[in-house]
């Protein structure tokens, strides 16, 4: 244990700023290396929370529009600009569970403090990410490239953390955990969108129309 206690402790002497390649390459002490995983996963968490916030202010555009579209009696823009919502409601929620993702990765890395604990936190952390880069492709490609990154990383930190404590990865467990972390925060973020978004309207009802048509 006095190899992995050197290696965990040991402080690297090099600054943070663009570490993250680098420190794939050179594994270098396991501690360092870790709070540089958490510190760069903590930069994706707070990018993703502002794409939401500016998904939130273009969904109360859209969804103005298509108020306005019905009240106007012109269905065949509410119905464009209802499905335009769906979209980014639909990039919303994919974007807030990928947050909620990595806020539960980040809890559970910062309890690690024994060899053990790194095997079996990050084999499971791993799957999450790696879901989280793939669903993330599309709607932030920029996302997708940093947290590879992160992924190699932690990669680097399981496999030294393995070799140096001589454990074998459990995958079929690891897969199992990933899943309950990835459904309970597609489960939170369905919830949040319903607290947080009215329904898409597909008409308004009749005394509205009747009392709105007349200003316009």
């Amino acid at each position: 244990m006095s190899t992995f206690a050197g290696k965990w402790e040991k402080q690297q002497g090099q600054g943070f700023a663009d570490r993250v390649r680098e420190s794939v390459r050179n594994p270098g002490p396991l501690k360092p290396r870790l709070d540089l995983a958490i510190r760069q996963i903590q930069v994706q968490i707070a990018k993703l929370d502002a794409t939401s916030a500016k998904l939130r202010e273009r969904d109360t555009q859209i969804f103005n529009k298509v108020v306005n579209s019905l009240q106007k009696h012109d269905t065949q823009h509410a119905s464009v600009f209802a499905n335009e919502l769906a979209e980014i409601r639909k990039m919303n929620k994919m974007v807030t569970q990928a947050k909620l993702a990595l806020e539960q990765i980040v809890l559970r890395l910062n309890t690690i403090t024994e060899l053990g604990d790194i095997v079996v936190t990050l084999t499971p952390a791993m799957a999450v990410i790696r879901n989280v880069k793939q669903g993330l492709s599309g709607v932030l490609p920029e996302a997708e490239s940093e947290i590879g990154e992160i992924s190699g990383l932690l990669s680097s930190i399981l496999v030294d953390a393995g070799t140096v404590g001589g454990y074998s990865l459990n995958f079929e467990a690891a897969n199992e955990d990933a899943e309950r972390i990835l459904a309970e925060a597609s489960a939170v973020a369905e919830q949040r969108m319903k607290e947080k978004f009215p329904e898409i309207p597909t008409s308004l009802p009749s005394t509205e129309q009747s009392s709105e048509g007349s200003s316009f």
